[in-house]
C-alpha cells in the first residue's frame, strides 16, 4: 500500500503565487503508482475566508486520478481562539460544504488510516470534544489493524515533552491525550504539515514524519526548527510496518515566503510589527 502525502500547496485563483507548483507535482504523483493520496491542510492561501479559495483549489485537486483524502489546516479554516481566522462554525461549514468531510478513516490492507481536523485541537469546546470521542471509537474498533494518523499540526516541535508553541504544534493538554491513544492503540505513524520544514523522528514506537511544503520555505521570518527546507512531498509504504521517504519532487519551485509575504499573507506582517 502506497500512499503520497502532500501539504500546505497554498493554492488561490487570487493570489497564485504558489500555482505554478501544481503541474509538477500532477505529474509526479501520477507517476508513481500510488493507491491513495492525502493532503495534510492549507490547502488554500485563504478558505478560511473565501470560497473561491477551496472551489479553485478542490478543482485541482480533482485532477488526479488515484483517490484523494484532505485534511484542513489553519488557512483553511481558521486557527486558535485569539488569532485572526479563529475556527468556528462558518468556517468549519464553509469547509464541510465546499472541500468535504474534516475527519475521516481509511481501511486498506491491514491499516486503519485516520485523518484529523488538527486545528480543533485547543478549543476545549464541543467540536474538539467531539472529534476526541470519534477518535477513541475509531481506535477501540480497529480489529487488529496498525494504525496511520494523519493531521495538519506536528505533536510537538523540538521534543515530545515541550511546554506550548502557541502557533506550530499541538496544545500540551491535547496532546497528552494523543499520546495516550498513540501508545494504547499500535499507531505507526504520525505524519503532519505546517511547519514548512520535512523531517522525520520518532515518539516511541511511533514514526513521526513532517512532510515538506508544495509551496513555500520560510526563512528569516521565522527561527530554525528540526530537518530541512525543501519542497516537494513524502512516500509512505505500508506493509508490516511502514517505511516513509520525504522526495524533492523535480521542477517545483522552492518559493521563499519572506519575499512575497507582504502580498500573500499582510496579515502576518502586521503581526510582526512593533507597536507604536
Amino acid at each position: 500500500m502506497k500512499i503520497i502525502q502532500i501539504t500546505d500547496t497554498h493554492f488561490s485563483p487570487g493570489k497564485p503565487h504558489f500555482n505554478g507548483n501544481w503541474a509538477p507535482l500532477l505529474t509526479w504523483i501520477e507517476e508513481t503508482g500510488a493507491d491513495l493520496i492525502v493532503h495534510t491542510g492549507d490547502l488554500t492561501v485563504d478558505g478560511a475566508d473565501k470560497d473561491e479559495d477551496i472551489t479553485f483549489s478542490m478543482d485541482l485537486m480533482r485532477q488526479v486520478s488515484i483517490p484523494m483524502l484532505i485534511v484542513p489546516g489553519n488557512h483553511d479554516v481558521g486557527h486558535l481562539k485569539g488569532s485572526d481566522q479563529p475556527v468556528n462554525a462558518e468556517r468549519l461549514a464553509r469547509w464541510r460544504s465546499l472541500a468535504g468531510p474534516d475527519r475521516w478513516l481509511e481501511d486498506a490492507a491491514g491499516w486503519r488510516f485516520i485523518g484529523l481536523n488538527a486545528l480543533l485541537l485547543g478549543h476545549e469546546d464541543d467540536e474538539e470534544q467531539a472529534q476526541f470521542e470519534w477518535l477513541e471509537r475509531a481506535l477501540a474498533d480497529r480489529a487488529g489493524r496498525r494504525v496511520a494518523l494523519f493531521a495538519h499540526k506536528p505533536l510537538f516541535v523540538d521534543a515530545p515533552d515541550e511546554g506550548d508553541t502557541g502557533y506550530w504544534s499541538v496544545r500540551p493538554a491535547q496532546r497528552q491525550r494523543l499520546y495516550d491513544l498513540i501508545a494504547a492503540h499500535d499507531v505507526a505513524l504520525f505524519a503532519s504539515g505546517h511547519l514548512h520544514w520535512a523531517w522525520q523522528g520518532g515518539l516511541g514506537n511511533t514514526q513521526v514524519t513532517w512532510g515538506p511544503s508544495a509551496a513555500f520555505i520560510i526563512d528569516k521570518m521565522e527561527r530554525e526548527m528540526p530537518g530541512e527546507r525543501l519542497i516537494g512531498a513524502v512516500v509512505h509504504e505500508f506493509g508490516a510496518d511502514v517505511a516513509s521517504a520525504i522526495v524533492a519532487v523535480p521542477g517545483m519551485t522552492a518559493h521563499v515566503l519572506d519575499d512575497v509575504v507582504h502580498e500573500v499573507y499582510p496579515q502576518a506582517v502586521k503581526e510582526r510589527e512593533p507597536a507604536e
